[in-house]
């Protein structure tokens, strides 16, 4: 018999509409597959209402409904109390991301996990902000706390870091973790300026109508901040990251790189040396024979440099619904095997 994980799903927004997608329509392939019975008792909305059924929500009507209000199973809870009163094995934060105070993204996960629940999020804000302290309170209450999704979404970026290169010694991590800015540039590549680039991207929905969190590196930032602290235990946070976004390449700029056979990306880089450790966000030309210059679009990138393998690098979404459920999913299946992140036993 499969195991049962009943799950609170905190925030319905993109990336949890994501991931009750996969377990309303892949769930019974995964179980079957894993042994691992996902089992969503819970969602809370900040603005359509909540829903919660012990023996779990019909993911397809609540899905489908325009606001939670209208199920059967409807509750007037705000995510703090159904935290508290309602009972669950695992609670995921899914809220917006807050790269300044990580709220109330912070205050969802510690009130789960002193309630007893596992965590599993892929909001930034807390691992950029508060992960030592997360990572304390899940130690002492030995329970899970999975932050895979905060980089690279449902690409394994982390996990390749802190699991399938233990016992490397990893002394530096770059790469392209902002899609927004990597889509900007590669149309400024086809001849777009600035302002045409980020417009298209706005269009498609890429780009935010307001951008500034990707454009100015602010989102890139937190990510190098979660690299720097999931790895090499830097204790940093984003304000500690040297951050240029790409707002002031030109057309002539892009066009120059093009010529001289290189391109304009936004490189993250995590680095470990004699003088401490390093973090920093800002755009540089590489050559195009570099493994991250034919990163393309939307597309996200690392690039682990180590002692043992050399450089190992790793592409793939960096955002998108199906995406960062999927990273949800590779936590609790994550749990369901028993594993703990490095720095969380």
């Amino acid at each position: 018999m499969p195991t049962v994980y009943r799950v609170l799903i905190v925030g319905l927004g993109t990336a949890g509409r994501g991931f009750a997608q996969i377990v309303h329509e892949q769930g019974a392939r995964i179980a079957k597959q894993t042994g691992a019975e996902i089992r969503v008792v819970g969602v809370v909305t900040a603005r359509r209402g909540s829903a919660y059924a012990a023996n779990g929500l019909d993911l397809g009507a609540v899905l489908a409904a325009e606001t939670l209000h209208s199920l059967p199973s409807a509750v007037a809870d705000d995510a703090l109390t159904m935290i508290a009163t309602r009972s669950a094995d695992v609670m995921v934060e899914l809220t917006p991301t807050n790269l300044e105070s990580g709220e109330p993204a912070t205050s969802h996960i510690t009130a789960a996990l002193n309630r007893g629940m596992h965590v599993i999020t892929a909001n930034k804000g807390p691992a950029a902000l508060h992960l030592s302290a997360l990572r304390a309170l899940a130690a002492q209450k030995g329970l899970f706390l999975g932050i895979e999704g905060t980089v690279m979404a449902g690409t394994p970026s982390l996990r390749l870091g802190w699991s399938s290169l233990a016992g490397a010694d990893i002394t530096r991590v770059r790469g392209i973790v902002n899609g927004t800015t990597n889509y900007i540039l590669t149309q400024m590549e086809q001849g777009l300026d600035y302002a045409a680039a980020l417009a298209d991207a706005q269009k498609i929905g890429y780009a935010e109508a307001d951008p500034t969190g990707d454009v100015e590196g602010h989102d890139a930032a937190g990510k190098a901040a979660i690299l720097a602290n999931v790895l090499m235990n830097a204790g940093m946070r984003p304000s500690d990251v040297a951050t240029t976004g790409i707002t002031g390449i030109s057309a002539a700029d892009v066009a120059a790189a093009q010529a001289a056979g290189e391109r304009w990306k936004l490189i993250a880089e995590v680095s470990r040396g004699p003088d401490g450790i390093k973090a920093s966000v800002q755009p540089m030309r590489l050559p195009n024979s570099h493994p991250l210059a034919g990163v393309s679009g939307g597309t996200n990138a690392l690039t682990y440099t180590t002692d043992f393998v050399n450089d190992v690098t790793i592409i793939g979404p960096g955002a998108g619904a199906l995406s960062t459920g999927f990273a949800v999913v590779g936590d609790l299946l994550a749990l369901h095997r028993g594993e703990r992140e490095r720095a969380n036993t």
